[in-house]
């Protein structure tokens, strides 16, 4: 009977401490944003990046409050090897974030290079030619980096999630998503493929003659490929001038978007970097 007692007592332990429900309002607040950001992974402009980004910062807000609960830390402490996993894996996504940020930036310093020789150019210089090629051999180089980003991901994904706990089930699958949001946003910045290969603008010539594709570019063309493009207009006309006035909007216009992905990145780093934090918190304590 002593040791039916004893059990009944230990059991009861357990259940007390046991990780926030489904139910549990902040559990319910994160899932809703993981269902958003499922329906929303792709990034096909750079809204749409802008509203992906803001909806993962909302995210790991909603998981830094899930972890300030006591019974979540005490559960994740004991559950140990679940957490370390977490660990690890709060390591790749800050790689990730930063690596995705850095290509950012280095796609608003093309475009601010391309900007300037704009203004400095005289009407009917023959040197904007020459600084378009410098731009697209920028963005060739960029590519690379993004081509070698997108193949790690490919093959070291996140293990998937088969917790029956809420919060480490969340926790896993948070990070699934913030990987494919960063693989979205890589893909924004990409290259056509017509365009990385050789002889790419002839290649891209021909799609744009048999689409009659006009410099606003194609339906699934982002913003970043539309300039692409654009500036493949403006290198095969024999008047310049006339793709000048449009070419300059489209960057005046590109530029503050890119800064404003590159800054809501920074902020999903500084989270990633506070979710790490409490994560090694909770395993060391």
């Amino acid at each position: 009977m002593a040791s039916s007692i004893e059990t009944s007592k230990i059991t009861s332990h357990f259940r007390s401490i046991s990780l926030p429900s489904r139910s549990h309002p902040l559990t319910t607040t994160v899932e809703e944003h993981l269902s958003r950001l499922r329906s929303s992974e792709a990034v096909s402009s750079s809204s749409s990046a802008s509203q992906s980004l803001r909806e993962l910062k909302s995210l790991y807000d909603c998981i830094d409050d899930l972890l300030q609960l006591p019974l979540t830390q005490q559960v994740l402490s004991n559950l140990r090897s679940s957490t370390e996993e977490l660990v690890d894996g709060s390591l790749k996504l800050l790689d990730v974030c930063g690596n995705v940020r850095d290509a950012f930036s280095q796609m608003k310093e093309c475009v601010q290079e391309l900007k300037s020789s704009f203004r400095r150019r005289k009407r009917g210089d023959s040197s904007l030619a020459f600084q378009v090629e410098a731009y697209m051999k920028a963005r060739k180089k960029l590519n690379k980096v993004i081509s070698k980003h997108l193949r790690s991901l490919q093959k070291k994904g996140p293990k998937k999630g088969s917790h029956n706990e809420a919060t480490l089930s969340i926790l896993t699958e948070a990070g699934e998503i913030s990987l494919s949001v960063f693989g979205s946003l890589l893909g924004f910045l990409a290259l056509t493929s017509a365009s990385t290969k050789p002889r790419g603008w002839s290649r891209v010539s021909k799609l744009l003659e048999a689409k009659r594709v006009s410099c606003d570019g194609g339906e699934d063309t982002s913003e970043v490929q539309g300039l692409d493009i654009a500036l493949l207009s403006l290198r095969m006309s024999k008047d310049i001038n006339n793709h000048v006035g449009d070419l300059s909007k489209r960057m005046e216009e590109l530029e503050p978007s890119i800064q404003e992905i590159e800054d809501d990145l920074e902020c999903i780093f500084r989270r990633l970097v506070k979710l790490r934090v409490a994560l090694l918190n909770i395993v060391n304590h």
